[in-house]
């Protein structure tokens, strides 16, 4: 599944989003199952941290090892660590728990939950996002509902279009709460499919053929659509 989003967006993210000449960006940023921050659905109510994750951990390694690159883990991935190195990464992998309550933000609602420290509660805001100036070629929200956002006459507002925004031309993200092996399976078969063509919406068609082979019932591969550009 590919969503484009609506000309007059892309002409903004064309102009917002432009790539800096000369800013080094070959790395890959893998996270999974970051030390969960503390949420409240209902305000006044006493914040609890989000339940871990240890099939988003797992699917984090697997990833990084196929990309030869070191998967970052619990405490260490911080919401002031990994905002650090998104500018520079070409490809940014987030297996962690994804929140679109408009408690986090009214005008933009959407949040990824990274590892909390110092000041910082843990979540980062698609407010905060949008405020970005990122490189990468491609985001994958891997986590709850990543994909679902007010709708607007123009496009979805949320992560993804906050992402946009940053200057990410593509964005991969969940439509709904995905099973942790059946995802990890999709999203191993993915990268190494994106290995041999540079069509990512042909590799994520074939990830997902392949899960269903493996785990047949739609909500185990069905889940994750690639919105903007293919390739």
């Amino acid at each position: 599944m590919v969503a484009i989003n609506s000309s007059s967006f892309l002409k903004q993210r064309q102009k917002l989003g432009s790539r800096e000449s000369g800013v080094a960006n070959e790395e890959f940023i893998v996270v999974g199952n970051p030390t969960m921050p503390k949420v409240t659905a209902v305000p006044g109510e006493t914040p609890e941290p989000l339940e871990p994750l240890p099939g988003a951990e797992q699917e984090a390694r697997e990833i990084a090892s196929l990309l030869n690159t070191q998967a970052i883990i619990g405490s260490q991935a911080t919401e002031a660590a990994i905002v650090e190195q998104m500018p520079k990464a070409r490809f940014i992998h987030l297996a962690t728990h994804g929140l679109l309550n408009d408690l986090y933000n009214a005008d933009l609602p959407g949040a990824i939950a990274l590892a909390p420290s110092g000041e910082d509660d843990g979540l980062l805001r698609a407010s905060e996002i949008l405020n970005l100036k990122l490189n990468a070629e491609l985001v994958v929200l891997s986590a709850c509902n990543t994909g679902q956002g007010r709708i607007t006459s123009d496009s979805v507002i949320g992560l993804s279009r906050s992402l946009f925004t940053a200057g990410v031309p593509s964005v991969i993200a969940s439509l709904w709460k995905v099973p942790d092996k059946p995802t990890a399976f999709l999203m191993t078969n993915f990268y190494q499919n994106l290995q041999k063509t540079p069509d990512k919406a042909q590799a994520l068609r074939q990830a997902m053929l392949a899960t269903m082979k493996e785990y047949p019932h739609p909500k185990n591969w069905a889940a994750f659509t690639l919105i903007g550009e293919a390739e």
